[in-house]
């Protein structure tokens, strides 16, 4: 039987041309070409002056904190639905991670819960650009002057999303992307932190690289960590790069094609994109209500499974695992409902448009069959 993937990478001859290059040219590891040539492609995309590469999403995090001097006693605001990356690179700084809810439109955090949760010791928020829809910056940068705090936009899941015409990641004092292999472009495991601040810039350089002076080698100043991406690793995301607008048009084909397929569906709640928004459906995601659709969320997927149809939950609210509940001091009725209602479609681009009818016809008849039994 053939399967029908969440997600996938998408690539072809011009990755194995560059990295062929890399490796010929014996740089294979945290030095080459290709390293600064992605750096420096990847932030003019995003529109932002400075890039540094990380090896992974979740230490683009934990890179970015540290080098914003947020530890012990710090409180940093995160949203109750998000990848645990997002909580945990708070924890590994010793700063305390606060739990806000999400949105009940866009399912990204909730600016008005953002102001009721600061403190005095609140030093950031790090809105998470969810599932490939963006956040709505500009009441999160406002609280953010106002209060003087630091803003880390989390933009794992959503390269080349838009705000009001602007890339998401291009807000914030830093912005933090993943490359993992299932991301709109990848590099394997990889991940970069963008910011327009030349002096935090080259903190994050030296802490990426064991804290080393750049200019006398093998001194360490500060203790640093290991963050460094490979140049083979680079070479897979500028050609990526290369491809990302065709990607991007791709899965907004494919999110069009499941939007007009299940339109109307008694009990499907569609994925939505704010009339401020470019979302780049990173993951198509619909909502499944019981109560209208007569199937449940967890019904539906295993049916859709025994049809070769992958398809994802929402992640689980922070509030509700027990390693996080008790940076939970508030209520989360829309984390709640969503996490629970949510599934992720497949989303490949490699989808073709009789894929994406066949996987919405199956989720029909899914759907109007069990009504009937």
């Amino acid at each position: 039987m053939y399967r029908y993937p969440v997600a996938e990478p998408d690539l072809g001859e011009e990755e194995l041309r560059n990295v062929i290059e890399a490796v010929k040219s014996g740089w294979i590891s945290s030095k080459g070409k290709f390293i600064e040539d992605f750096e420096r492609a990847f932030a003019n995309y995003i529109g932002v002056k400075y890039g540094i590469a990380t090896s992974n999403g979740t230490t683009a995090l934990h890179l970015a904190l540290v080098a914003l001097g947020i530890g012990s006693g710090d409180e940093v605001i995160v949203p109750d639905i998000t990848f645990a990356a997002t909580i945990n690179a708070v924890l590994y700084t010793g700063a305390k991670p606060v739990i806000v809810d999400i949105h009940p439109e866009y399912w990204c955090m909730d600016p008005d819960k953002v102001e009721k949760a600061i403190t005095s010791r609140t030093k950031a928020i790090i809105p998470v650009h969810l599932y490939g829809h963006p956040c709505d910056m500009d009441p999160i940068m406002e609280i953010a002057s106002k209060h003087s705090l630091y803003v880390i936009e989390d933009v794992a899941e959503a390269h080349g999303a838009e705000y009001k015409g602007k890339k998401a990641g291009s807000f914030g004092h830093v912005s933090c992307f993943s490359f993992y292999g299932n991301k709109i472009i990848t590099t394997g495991e990889g991940g970069m932190v963008l910011t327009n601040d030349c002096e935090l810039a080259e903190r994050m350089r030296m802490l990426r690289d064991h804290g080393m002076n750049p200019k006398k080698r093998y001194w360490h100043e500060v203790i640093g960590f290991n963050y460094r991406m490979t140049n083979l690793q680079a070479a897979i995301g500028l050609a990526q790069l290369n491809k990302i607008d065709r990607f991007i048009e791709k899965k907004r084909r494919i999110a069009k094609i499941y939007a007009e397929e299940l339109s109307g569906i008694p009990g499907i709640t569609l994925h939505p994109e704010m009339p401020w928004a470019k979302n780049v459906y990173w993951l198509y995601s619909i909502l499944i209500d019981s109560s209208k659709a007569a199937i449940t969320r967890d019904e539906l997927s295993e049916k859709l499974e025994k049809e070769g149809i992958e398809t994802r939950k929402f992640f689980y609210p922070l509030h509700e695992m027990p390693i996080y509940a008790k940076y939970s001091v508030y209520s989360y009725p829309v984390a709640t409902t969503i996490s629970r209602q949510g599934l992720n479609l497949p989303s490949s681009t490699k989808l073709t448009e009789e894929d994406v009818k066949f996987i919405a016809r199956k989720i029909k008849e899914s759907i109007l069959s069990w009504k009937t039994l």
